[in-house]
């Protein structure tokens, strides 16, 4: 669905005239404040009978710009004299400050998207806005949950809830507060971060959710604001967090954190000592088969076998049958020079390397097999990462989830983590294995 201020941009200059001469001056002067007209899809509260709806975005999505003018379309009537469906409305953030400079006083905020005869006044020893029909909205700062007891109200908007340290608190209390009207109801604006109080309100039977990265939103932001938080943080996870608001679950008891991968981060590889592509493949093709998980990895060999540096280079991984995922693997090792591709052969057995050979007889491979489930197997490279001995390029969101989902037990996520399968395989390659065998040659196999 595309919005007007998406059609004017495309217009014609000769349709933009048509429209714009068609408008009578009293619609020509009310056209800026007319937010459907210039809303993104995402900042349009969805249909049906909701109690919770959601904006979930990556920073400088639009999301304050879209509770503020729910807000106005919950208060205001036909007239600035008339009621709205709301008369009484709670504005929380996680400090009072935090309420007034960005709710309230922000230039996405009530005030700035008010028009001039419908703009309501600050009241500031109250706390509080007031419309000329009455209406009100009062600011509440998450740190004291216990000030939302006496209050009610008939809708509600919440601000940046992912990260009030009494997130839990503040919003039960609201809850029971929200109990005026035939069906109050409110808009929760938070970039996404791996909260409880936030998963408990997704999972809600009666919440819906918008979303949309930082980009949907960049005609309105800078542009050098832009290309500099998308050179430092695309394609990492944090990025997929700050920019594309994308809601990351560290699960419990995982190998890997999101802490733990952020800290691995480079922007550079050193000179490599060794080059490997690491294949976990998927012996059947089609739209509903797994992925097949293709890994490039290399290591810094200096020293003993024990200090060595490992550094994830690319993650390839494609969905195809077996002539897909064998072409992928061996342009990976083109591009990056590897000196062998290493992939599992438990369920495809010898049509794994018959696969590859196919496509270059004289490709160096090494068949491995898993004597071990995948959380015991992908153990010991987690330890790997805990001393700061494996380290990531930018570009590997996909694979850093899956590490963040899997456990001793296994994996916790949904389909198979191939993309951390073909990983584990990379770095036992690279580093265990010659590890292993350095303190005893006598040992074979993983």
């Amino acid at each position: 669905m595309k919005s007007g201020a998406a059609w004017l941009a495309c217009a014609e200059p000769r349709e933009v005239d048509e429209f714009l001469g068609g408008l009578s001056d009293n619609a020509l002067a009310s056209l800026p404040w007319l937010f459907e007209f210039w809303a993104l899809p995402h900042q349009l509260p969805p249909e049906g009978d909701w109690k919770s709806w959601v904006i979930m975005g990556g920073r400088g999505a639009g999301k304050t710009r879209a509770g503020a003018e729910w807000v106005r379309g919950q208060v205001e009537g036909a007239t600035p004299e008339m009621p709205g469906r709301a008369h009484r409305v709670a504005l929380v953030s996680e400090t009072f400050d935090q309420a007034r400079d960005v709710m309230v006083f922000g230039e996405s905020g009530i005030l700035a998207c008010s028009p001039p005869d419908r703009r309501p006044v600050w009241e500031a020893g109250r706390r509080r806005l007031v419309w000329q029909n009455g209406a009100t909205a009062q600011v509440f700062s998450a740190h004291e949950p216990e000030a939302l007891r006496g209050p009610q109200f008939d809708a509600a908007w919440v601000d940046e809830l992912a990260k009030w340290k009494k997130a839990e608190d503040t919003w039960d209390m609201l809850q029971f507060a929200l109990r005026l009207g035939d069906h109050p109801q409110q808009v929760v604006t938070t970039t996404p971060r791996n909260v409880a109080v936030l998963k408990r309100i997704l999972g809600n039977a009666s919440t819906v959710t918008t979303h949309a990265p930082t980009d949907a939103n960049r005609a309105y932001l800078a542009e050098s604001f832009l290309a500099e938080v998308e050179e430092r943080y695309a394609g990492t996870r944090l990025g997929r967090q700050e920019l594309e608001g994308v809601l990351l679950e560290d699960v419990e008891g995982a190998l890997w954190t999101t802490a733990m991968v952020e800290r691995c981060r480079t922007d550079k590889a050193p000179e490599l000592t060794r080059i490997v592509v690491a294949v976990d493949p998927s012996v059947t093709g089609g739209a509903g088969s797994d992925e097949c998980g293709i890994i490039v990895a290399g290591v810094r060999a200096e020293g003993p076998a024990t200090g060595w540096r490992a550094y994830v280079l690319e993650d390839a991984t494609v969905r195809g049958g077996p002539t897909d995922w064998a072409r992928a693997a061996i342009s990976a090792m083109d591009r990056h020079g590897a000196e062998r591709l290493v992939a599992e052969v438990n369920q495809g057995g010898d049509l794994v390397e018959s696969v590859v050979r196919q496509i270059d007889p004289l490709v160096p491979f090494k068949a491995l097999r898993a004597g071990r489930g995948k959380g015991l197997r992908a153990e010991p490279v987690a330890a790997l990462y805990e001393q700061g001995r494996v380290h990531h390029l930018r570009g590997l969101g996909a694979l850093e989830d899956q590490m963040c989902r899997m456990t001793v037990r296994g994996y916790d996520g949904k389909g198979s983590p191939d993309r951390l399968d073909a990983l584990v395989w990379a770095i036992h390659e690279l580093m265990i294995e010659p590890s292993a065998h350095a303190r005893n040659p006598q040992i074979r196999g993983l």
